[in-house]
């Protein structure tokens, strides 16, 4: 994908999970694939993006706003995966998510 593209699914994605954030709530990469016109792969690139922008910035990481299809409300495993090579302890998975989840509602309220 080229880099204007990326940009812009990451521009439109960050709305769309700020707006999820604000209002303690997930949603599914389906949902966001029909929500923002997106493919399945720009959707990973653009999340993997995210969370690499999170992770240098030291925010919580977006993306953990995503579930599964079949994750029992967990992302999948594409994001423990990249969180893993960011420096993340992903060892408790359904804690680790929680935690994420908790300080971006958390930070979504004091805005």
């Amino acid at each position: 994908m080229n880099a204007s593209l990326l940009h812009e699914n990451v521009t439109l994605l960050e709305g769309r999970l700020a707006e999820l954030a604000a209002t303690g709530r997930t949603t599914t990469y389906g949902a966001l694939v029909r929500d923002l016109d997106l493919r399945i792969g720009d959707l990973t690139a653009a999340l993997e993006d995210l969370m690499e922008a999170d992770a240098a910035a030291n925010r919580p990481l977006r993306a953990a706003l995503c579930e599964g299809r079949l994750a029992g409300g967990l992302p999948a495993r594409g994001f423990f995966v990249k969180a893993a090579s960011l420096g993340f302890d992903t060892s408790a998975p359904s804690s680790f998510v929680a935690n994420q989840r908790a300080a971006l509602f958390n930070a979504a309220a004091q805005d």
